[in-house]
C-alpha cells in the first residue's frame, strides 16, 4: 500500500520538495533550482534528486506560481468578453480609483482584454431577476461565428444581474459551445455570482484568461506524474488555503493565482500551534521576496478580495498574505535622490546573486550576508557554491564606492535597509488591524527568514522567534496540511431584523446540496465532508460588508448580529449596537478532509546548544567582526533556545550565535530560536 506523501512548493529562486512516509513518519526534503521557462521541469527535477517512486506515493501536492505568473507577464491567449449592449466597457472604466490618488500620470494597467475584442448582445435582466429584454439568439449566433472565423477559444460571458437570473448568460455559453466546440467558455454567474458588476466581471475574465494555461500546465504535470507511476489525483492548492483536483482547476483556474504564498502561512499556523502560540505572524522570505502573514486566535486572516495588479480584483476568498520585494535575491541599489534601496527588483533564479557566480553582477541581500559572515558557501547541500569574492566586488562597486562606506559597512546597511521594510510590513498586518506584535510570536522560515527573523524582532519588540527544522522548505510542507475545499455564495440583501430565517435557512440547504455533489465529485466520503456556514453584514447605508460565522436553529440571525458588532469593533475600533444592520450574502466553506501527516508535538522547553560545530567571523555592526560559535541546526535538539540575536541559516544548515558581551543584549529580548521536532 502506498504511504508516501510528496509535497512541492515552486517559488522563484528554488523549487522546494517535502516527502513524508507515513509508515515511519519520518520527513525528508530537498530543493532544486527552479525553472522558470517550464515549472513542471523543476517539479520533475525535485521527484528525481528526492529519489521518489512515484509508484509509491499515496498523494501529491502541488503549489504552483503558474496563474499568478500568468497575471503578471499577461501571457495570454486570444480571449474575447460578450457582456450586454451598453456595458462594454465596464472593464475600462473600473471603480474609478488609483494606486496613487496623487500621481495623475500613473495609470492603472490595461484590461486583461483589449477593448476590440470585447463584444456586445442585445439582452436585459433587471436587479431581482426578472427579464426586461430576452436574450437576441440571432445576434447571438452571428457573434459566435464571427469569434470562430477569428480563431478565439477563449471566452469570457458577463451580463448585467446574472447573479440574480443566469438564464441569459448559460444560453449564451450553449450557443457559443455549439459553435466553437473546444472553446474555453467562463460565465460571470458560474464563477462568482455576486452583485458589482466590475469584480464580477473582471474575475470571470481572469478566470478565462487563464483557464488554457492552467489546466494545460496541471494536465501535462498529471500526466507525466501518471506516467512516472502515481495512481492518484494531483492535488493543487489554491488561494482560500485549500486544494483542488485537476478537473475543477480547469473550470476555476483563477482560484490558483495565489497558489504558493498561501502555503507558508498553512504552515506557519500548524508550526506556531504546534510550539504552542495561538498569535504568531509568518515571515516566509524567498529568493524573490517575504510574504507576512497573521494568526490571530489561532485563525489564519481570509480576504474576500485580492488583486496581482491594482485595478483588477479578484473576488475569491483568499488567505490574506501582504507581499513585499524583499527576497535574498533583492536588489541593492540608490536611488536618484542618493538614498540606498532594497528592492522590488530581484536578481530571481537567473542570472542571480553575484556570488552565485552564474552572470549577476549586482549586489543583494544574499551577497550581503555572504560578505559578514553570516551566510556559510556552500548552500542547498552542495547544489549552490557561493563566491564571496564576487559578493565583495559588487558591493563595493555599486553601493559602497558611490556613497563613500567601507565594505562591511555598506554589507551592514543593506541588511538593515532589508529588516527595515520586512518590520514595516509586518506592521501593516499586525498594528494596522488592531493588533499589538508584542502579543505574538514571529515564525521565520523560506529561504532566507530566519537570517533576518531576529533583527526584525528586535525592531518591533517581538518576543519571540519560532524556526521550524528545515525552515526552507516550510512552505513545501504547508502543501501537506490542506484539504479539499471550495467556496459558495449566495447573494441575499435586507434588513437583518426583518430577515426570513426559513428563506436563509432554505438557501443554505441549497448551496450544501451543490456543495455535497461536488465533494463527491472530488471523491470525498460523506464523513469526511465539513460544511460551515457565514454570513455577511453591514450596518445599513454602507457599502462594504463584514463576514462573520452563521449558526443554525432559531436565533441563528440575532447571534450572527451580536458576532458581527464584536468583529467589527475588533476590526474598526468603532461598534454602533443600535444602528440597523443588513444581511449582504449567505457563504458556505465546503471541506473535504483527506489524511495528513502525523506530526509529533514537542513542548517548547529551552535547551542548552551544546558545542558548536565550529567557529568563524562574523560582523555584528559596531562590534565589529566577532570570532563566533556556528552550530549545526540539524544536530540541535528539540527546544534549543539562544539567547540574544542568534542567526539561523536555512540552505547551509547552521546557526550563528554571537558571544554574549554587549551590555545591551541584557536589556533586550529574549529570543528563543526554537527547532521544534514538529516534522519528525
Amino acid at each position: 500500500m502506498s504511504s508516501v506523501r510528496v509535497a512541492v512548493d515552486v517559488g522563484g529562486t528554488f523549487t522546494d520538495v517535502c516527502i513524508f512516509d507515513d509508515d515511519t513518519q519520518q520527513m525528508r526534503v530537498t530543493k532544486v533550482p527552479s525553472t522558470p521557462s517550464d515549472p513542471m521541469i523543476a517539479v520533475m527535477n525535485g521527484v528525481e534528486r528526492g529519489e521518489i517512486d512515484l509508484s509509491d506515493v499515496a498523494l501529491f501536492s502541488h503549489g504552483t506560481t503558474v496563474a499568478t505568473n500568468a497575471l503578471i507577464t499577461r501571457n495570454f491567449p486570444a480571449a474575447a468578453l460578450v457582456t450586454t449592449r451598453g456595458f462594454r466597457d465596464v472593464l475600462e472604466i473600473r471603480d474609478g480609483t488609483k494606486d496613487d490618488l496623487w500621481d495623475a500620470y500613473n495609470d492603472v494597467s490595461e484590461p486583461y482584454i483589449r477593448r476590440r475584442d470585447r463584444f456586445e448582445v442585445t439582452e436585459r435582466i433587471d436587479y431581482n431577476g426578472s427579464t426586461i429584454t430576452p436574450l437576441d439568439e440571432g445576434e447571438a449566433r452571428e457573434l459566435a461565428e464571427l469569434l470562430r472565423r477569428r480563431g478565439v477559444k477563449t471566452i469570457a460571458v458577463c451580463f448585467l444581474n446574472s447573479y440574480a437570473n443566469a438564464a441569459h448568460e448559460t444560453r449564451m455559453r450553449e450557443i457559443l459551445e455549439e459553435t466553437i466546440p473546444d472553446a474555453t467558455v467562463s460565465t460571470s454567474a458560474e464563477v462568482l455570482p455576486e452583485i458589482f458588476e466590475y469584480p464580477r466581471f473582471n474575475t470571470a475574465v481572469a478566470n478565462a484568461v487563464l483557464a488554457p494555461l492552467v489546466s494545460g500546465y496541471v494536465n501535462r504535470l498529471a500526466d507525466r506524474l501518471r506516467d512516472g507511476g502515481y495512481a492518484g489525483d494531483l492535488l493543487l492548492l489554491h488561494s482560500g488555503g485549500g486544494s483542488m483536483t485537476p478537473r475543477l482547476v480547469e473550470k476555476f483556474p483563477v482560484r490558483l493565482a495565489a497558489s504558493g504564498i498561501a502555503a507558508g502561512a498553512i504552515s506557519a499556523k500548524h508550526i506556531a500551534q504546534q510550539c504552542g502560540y495561538d498569535n504568531a505572524v509568518s515571515l516566509d522570505m524567498g529568493g524573490t521576496s517575504t510574504d507576512i502573514a497573521l494568526v490571530a486566535d489561532g485563525e489564519l486572516r481570509v480576504s474576500q478580495e485580492w488583486q496581482v495588479e491594482y485595478g483588477h480584483p479578484i473576488i475569491f476568498p483568499s488567505i490574506e498574505v501582504l507581499t513585499i520585494g524583499a527576497g535574498g535575491g533583492s536588489l541593492a541599489h540608490i536611488d536618484i535622490a542618493g538614498s540606498l534601496r532594497n528592492g522590488p527588483q530581484s536578481a530571481g533564479a537567473d542570472p542571480g546573486p553575484a556570488c552565485y557566480g552564474t552572470g549577476g553582477d549586482q549586489p543583494t541581500n544574499t551577497d550581503a550576508n555572504v560578505v559578514l559572515g553570516r551566510l556559510g558557501t556552500s548552500l542547498a547541500g552542495g547544489v549552490k557554491q557561493l563566491d564571496r569574492s564576487l559578493s565583495e566586488q559588487a558591493i563595493a562597486r555599486v553601493i559602497a564606492e558611490p556613497l563613500g562606506m567601507g565594505l562591511e559597512e555598506a554589507a551592514q546597511a543593506i541588511v538593515s535597509v532589508a529588516n527595515a521594510n520586512m518590520a514595516d510590513a509586518v506592521r501593516l498586518v499586525s498594528i494596522r488591524r488592531g493588533y499589538d506584535p508584542r502579543d505574538f510570536a514571529l515564525l521565520a522560515f523560506g529561504g532566507a527568514g530566519a537570517l533576518h527573523g531576529a533583527d526584525v524582532a528586535r525592531e518591533l519588540g517581538i518576543p519571540t522567534v519560532v524556526v521550524p527544522p528545515s525552515p526552507g522548505v516550510t512552505s513545501a510542507m504547508g502543501c501537506l496540511l490542506v484539504d479539499i475545499q471550495h467556496d459558495f455564495a449566495q447573494m441575499y440583501t435586507g434588513l437583518a431584523s426583518g430577515a426570513d430565517e426559513e428563506g436563509i435557512e432554505q438557501a443554505f440547504v441549497e448551496l450544501e446540496t451543490e456543495a455535497s455533489a461536488r465533494l463527491r465529485h472530488e471523491g470525498v466520503a460523506s464523513e469526511d465532508a465539513i460544511l460551515q456556514r457565514k454570513i455577511s453584514m453591514r450596518y445599513q447605508g454602507q457599502w462594504r460588508s463584514l463576514q462573520v460565522p452563521m449558526g443554525t436553529g432559531p436565533g441563528a440571525i440575532a447571534q450572527a448580529v451580536r458576532t458581527f458588532h464584536e468583529q467589527y469593533e475588533r476590526e474598526f475600533a468603532f461598534r454602533q449596537d443600535d444602528a440597523p444592520v443588513e444581511v449582504y450574502q449567505l457563504h458556505l466553506g465546503a471541506v473535504g478532509k483527506i489524511p495528513k501527516p502525523s506530526f509529533r508535538p514537542t513542548e517548547p522547553v529551552p535547551q542548552a546548544p551544546g558545542a558548536p560545530a565550529e567557529r568563524r567571523p562574523v560582523y555584528f555592526g559596531g562590534d565589529g567582526w566577532v570570532d563566533t560559535p556556528v552550530y549545526d541546526r540539524d544536530a540541535l535538539a528539540a527546544g534549543t533556545a539562544f539567547r540574544g540575536p542568534a542567526i539561523v541559516n536555512q540552505l547551509d544548515s547552521t546557526t550563528v550565535v554571537p558571544p554574549h558581551t554587549r551590555a545591551e543584549i541584557d536589556e533586550w529580548l529574549n529570543i528563543r530560536i526554537h527547532l521544534e521536532e514538529v516534522t519528525r
